[in-house]
């Protein structure tokens, strides 16, 4: 599991501050919400599992500084709609919104629109960094390519063949393709990239894109997918075709959970969702009380909000047969108000 980095620890400081304030000093605390002051977390595929740790950590936070919450997004895969049910958040005035982009450009100018009308935002898990967002809290995609390279090397050897399926146009998702493929390159050129396909995480389309690469590349040693849904379908086609093939894959579905647990796939790298949504809500705070303290550079004459953090690292987690338990998100969510 991997630590946080300077931005992260200073987040953690803010927390013990915040726990503090539970031993009576609330009242004097600036870490404390107005009453029904709200913030807002949006995603795009809304009933998606993984966004559950990541707004029970955001609910959390919010709970310890007494402020309000909402969960909010799309059901869909659409850019536009996503887009949409943002600007629907705006008319609510939150203080806040944490937003996973679904894809960066589009957003640029609703995320800059938001930060003008006085509405914050902070970007998680994707990003969108040519806009005036706050920060961006993640996991290290590059970290975990790497990881992700260097196992599949050992399991496999150096000389074999491998695929990549891919999402484009989602900020981690492309560089935890791109970075392993660029790392196979560089430090593993007898490694063959042999197959490499946009299956945008659609179950069907990967089992379909798997099935593929497999009656094309019968050698085919392993496969690395950057996210859970298109690991879903790949494992079904490696197994319907009795194939030998070493499959990882970031990210966790209860789905995909049982299949490492059966042994069918080898690991996936998970980030930690809900320190991601955490610090995502502490940031996202942060970002609305910039009056919180006075920081030692020029915000003053600039003008921008000085409660900028580039990037927070909330790690990974390897998950593998031995901890998958660890991961089952009924276990998680028992006694626990989804709300």
């Amino acid at each position: 599991m991997r630590r946080l980095g300077f931005a992260g620890a200073i987040a953690s400081a803010v927390t013990a501050a915040m726990l503090a304030t539970a031993g009576g000093a609330a009242a004097n605390s600036k870490f404390q919400c107005e009453p029904g002051e709200t913030y807002i977390m949006n995603v795009m595929v809304s009933a998606h599992p993984y966004w559950v740790p990541v707004y029970q950590g955001f609910k959390q936070a919010a709970e310890a500084m007494g402020c309000e919450t909402i969960f909010s997004g799309t059901p869909d895969y659409d850019i536009t709609k996503q887009i949409a049910s943002f600007e629907q958040d705006l008319v609510k005035q939150p203080a806040g919104i944490l937003l996973h982009p679904m894809q960066s450009d589009p957003f640029i100018e609703p995320i800059n629109r938001a930060i003008e009308s006085g509405v914050d935002v902070v970007t998680f898990a994707a990003d969108s960094p040519k806009s005036k967002r706050t920060a961006y809290i993640t996991s290290d995609n590059l970290a975990e390519a790497r990881f992700a390279a260097e196992e599949i090397v050992k399991q496999v050897g150096d000389s074999a063949e491998y695929a990549v399926l891919e999402n484009p146009g989602q900020s981690n998702h492309d560089l935890r393709v791109t970075a392993l493929i660029a790392y196979m390159e560089q430090n593993y050129p007898n490694m063959k990239l042999v197959g490499r396909q946009a299956t945008n995480q659609d179950t069907s389309a990967a089992y379909r894109a798997t099935a593929s690469i497999l009656q094309a590349n019968p050698n085919l040693a392993a496969i690395w997918i950057p996210e859970a849904g298109s690991a879903e379908g790949a494992v079904a086609a490696i197994l319907e075709a009795k194939a030998k093939v070493l499959i990882m894959h970031a990210d966790i579905t209860p789905t995909t959970l049982e299949h490492i647990k059966a042994g069918n796939i080898h690991m996936a790298l998970n980030p930690n969702q809900g320190v991601q949504g955490f610090m995502g809500f502490i940031a996202t705070y942060l970002a609305a009380h910039p009056d919180m303290f006075d920081p030692f550079n020029d915000y003053k004459v600039s003008g921008y909000n000085p409660m900028q953090i580039p990037f927070i690292d909330n790690g990974f987690a390897v998950i593998t047969k031995e901890n998958a338990d660890s991961f089952d998100l009924n276990k998680y969510m028992e006694g626990r108000d989804p709300n």
